[in-house]
């Protein structure tokens, strides 16, 4: 909530890259609905395409990873989980679909909040409840030290601080404080710092964009997995984190690095939906369009363990179907023998955008 108050005393001036991020997605938006009249069948594979990535990516930024060969089983069907990392996925796949299927109708209340972390928790005794003890966020080395990163709020404070939050991001909104959308991620950097669960704040927090982009209008997450974006570029994700929330507890601290961020992953993913419209294909076609696309952005030399995690959901059998289709057209080569051979885009070749 300390952003939200600094917001209440009137900004002087937004920072330029922060402008331009907001007229790019004004326009962004404005083409939203154009882009949603294409037919039921291409919008039903970028979904589905959304939902298996969110669910993986969330988790996996947190360290969570499941076999490759049960993402789709995990997600889609009912089987008999075999982990807990299993229940983890699961589990958020049951707070998307939530989220989803409610958007803007969900309000964001506490109890909103809860109920995404009870949901994408599953089964695990605290899900659903504010931590009972200090939780700061802590570095550790390979070397065996560690470093205390962020000290958060202390767990009884929490009640307090996140209903406050919940009313600042109301009081923003309905007085126009900010605009919209750096009141969106003002809200996801005070939670970060609250972070009220014991564990599982990271995906809440993701949740609740999402949830907040419903609200606001803007409804490329249905589409392309924010959460994907954002573990594309977690580096960047830890690195404003920690900027802007150093001297977060006093109201000092600088939000703007984040606050970036955030709308730049917001950026992306509607940059994508733009592209990917063009590209996506019946269903029979999407996943080699998929593997296709994942190739053309990596950078070097990739496995088929590479190209597994960049298309969750996608059959090793599938990614080496694509690969032999692309050697035999000359676009790519094996450097190697066995299925941790290492392969190359031939230069000048890339396959070809469908």
């Amino acid at each position: 909530m300390m952003t939200f108050r600094l917001f209440e005393k009137k900004l002087a001036s937004l920072p330029m890259t922060v402008s331009w991020y907001l007229a790019d997605l004004g326009e962004a938006r404005g083409k939203q609905e154009l882009f949603t009249r294409q037919s039921a069948q291409r919008l039903k594979v970028l979904r589905e395409h959304a939902l298996i990535e969110s669910a993986v990516s969330s988790n996996r930024i947190e360290g969570i990873e499941i076999d490759q060969s049960r993402i789709g089983t995990v997600i889609f069907g009912r089987p008999t989980l075999r982990d807990r990392n299993e229940e983890e996925v699961r589990g958020y796949r049951e707070a998307l679909k939530r989220v989803h299927e409610q958007g803007a109708k969900l309000p964001l209340t506490e109890k909103t909040v809860k109920e995404l972390h009870r949901l994408c928790r599953g089964e695990i005794w605290d899900a659903g409840q504010y931590k009972e003890r200090e939780s700061d966020i802590i570095e550790r080395y390979p070397d065996g030290r560690q470093r205390v990163r962020f000290r958060t709020v202390p767990a009884a404070e929490t009640p307090a601080c996140l209903s406050e939050l919940v009313t600042l991001w109301r009081h923003c909104n309905r007085e126009l404080w900010v605009h919209p959308l750096i009141a969106l991620a003002a809200f996801n950097l005070d939670f970060l710092c609250i972070h009220p669960f014991r564990d599982g704040n990271g995906r809440v927090s993701r949740l609740l964009l999402l949830l907040q982009c419903y609200h606001l209008g803007y409804e490329a997450g249905r589409y392309i997995s924010l959460e994907r974006l954002i573990e594309q570029n977690k580096a960047r994700y830890y690195e404003t984190l920690e900027e802007s929330s150093q001297g977060w507890h006093e109201g000092n601290h600088n939000p703007w690095p984040y606050i970036n961020y955030l709308l730049s992953i917001l950026k992306a993913a509607y940059q994508e939906f733009e592209q990917r419209l063009g590209q996506v294909k019946s269903p029979r076609g999407a996943k080699t369009a998929l593997v296709e696309s994942a190739i053309r952005n990596i950078a070097g030399k990739f496995t088929l363990n590479d190209l597994e995690r960049a298309c969750p959901g996608v059959s090793r059998d599938m990614v080496r179907r694509v690969l032999r289709d692309l050697q035999k057209s000359g676009t790519v080569e094996c450097l190697g023998r066995g299925p941790g051979a290492a392969w190359r885009k031939k230069k000048g070749n890339t396959p070809e955008k469908g």
